[in-house]
């Protein structure tokens, strides 16, 4: 049996404001849709589900972010996930300069959990809070080619 990352889903409360947040960032549109019927009722174990739903990929091509905002049934509003929580726990890019990467997300109202770090001088690594509390880790590496 073959196994490949096809994308990771997030589920967001503005299908809009997460688009243009990772849109800035760099990554592109594939498509969007709104689903519904037996076929997503089925796939998703939700009855009567409809959402809108956006394909996004990363520049190389290789990572892919699935968005959703539920249309019906509302959408369940939780606290922000903590770093410590079990469960999904939070998407990561590699960008070649977090500076500027810190600088679109904060011009989305998305800031740091607590700021920059420096891992062994090979990385810069920062937590962002991003679009519906999302956590998005920056990754800037240090030693570049």
């Amino acid at each position: 049996m073959s196994i490949a990352l096809e994308n990771v889903g997030i589920a967001v409360r503005d299908i809009e404001a997460a688009i243009a947040f990772f849109t800035d960032l760099g990554l592109t549109v594939l498509g969007r849709d709104t689903v519904s019927g037996v076929w997503a009722d089925t796939a998703v174990g939700l009855d009567g589900n409809r959402a809108r739903i956006a394909m996004l990929q990363t520049p190389d091509g290789h990572g892919r972010l699935e968005l959703f905002e539920y249309l019906h049934p509302e959408a369940i509003e939780t606290r922000p996930t903590r770093p410590n929580e079990i469960g999904m726990h939070r998407v990561a890019f590699s960008v070649d300069d977090i500076d500027e990467a810190l600088e679109i997300a904060a011009r989305h109202g998305c800031h740091p959990l607590r700021g920059v770090a420096t891992y062994e001088d090979v990385y810069k690594l920062c937590y962002v809070r991003g679009p519906s509390g999302i956590i998005v880790m920056l990754a800037e590496a240090l030693q570049k080619g």
